[in-house]
């Protein structure tokens, strides 16, 4: 159902999707999403494709229409604020891993406008290694019909109505989601994961990777159990 509403709302707002790559299915071993983060259409487009569960900052229960379909696919909300939230949802997604149930990150933790891709954080990548399952990188990329990448749809320093409006005044935006190689676990940590997602994704859009400083310890446990 929530596949249907996504694929219907990326409709009325014009956007025709293109799909690359193989997208996971039931035959192959379960495992993590993590894609890049432009816009908040991330959602729809991957929805529209994937039965997939997010995780998604705790704000965006409250957004006209992304909202309620974000609460009808199963989000799981986190608060970005309070740093112990991690190990809570980090338990959530080793669960739904565990029930064979695909989840869908964006390691970034923010939006930009598609001209780099920035650092991947690894505090949520934990429960692949404590499941041994895959982690599925993902890229998304806009464009216009008559352009090359579009910024049109960057969810950055603007609120929900001005680009909700900004997509609608485009009378045709293309997007692309690109499913890039499944990566396995095997004696790799979390933060080795993110780097090979990172790159993964930049080399399929074909940008540059702006990485951040070294991230600090989590505090979050070796395993999830």
């Amino acid at each position: 159902m929530a596949a249907k509403w996504a694929q219907q709302f990326l409709c009325i707002l014009h956007v025709n999707l293109c799909v690359r790559g193989a997208v996971p299915s039931d035959n192959q071993a379960v495992g993590l999403l993590a894609a890049n983060h432009t816009s908040w259409l991330d959602i729809l487009v991957m929805l529209a494709v994937l039965p997939v569960r997010f995780v998604a900052k705790d704000e965006i229960r409250g957004w006209p229409l992304v909202g309620g379909l974000c609460e009808r696919a199963g989000t799981l909300f986190i608060h970005r604020e309070k740093r112990s939230d991690a190990l809570r949802v980090n338990r959530q997604i080793f669960d739904l891993l565990q029930s064979r149930r695909y989840v869908a990150v964006f390691p970034e933790g923010m939006t930009g406008d598609g001209s780099v891709l920035h650092h991947f954080h690894a505090s949520l990548l934990q429960p692949v290694i404590s499941t041994q399952t895959r982690l599925y990188p993902v890229a998304i990329r806009y464009s216009l019909a008559d352009d090359g990448v579009s910024r049109h749809t960057a969810y950055v320093n603007i609120s929900i109505f001005q680009s909700l409006l900004q997509i609608l005044r485009q009378p045709r935006t293309q997007a692309e989601l690109i499913f890039c190689e499944p990566i396995t676990c095997h004696n790799l940590n979390r933060r080795e994961l993110a780097r090979l997602a990172e790159q993964a994704i930049a080399r399929v859009l074909a940008v540059e990777i702006r990485h951040m400083e070294p991230e600090k310890p989590c505090g979050l446990p070796g395993a999830l159990r």
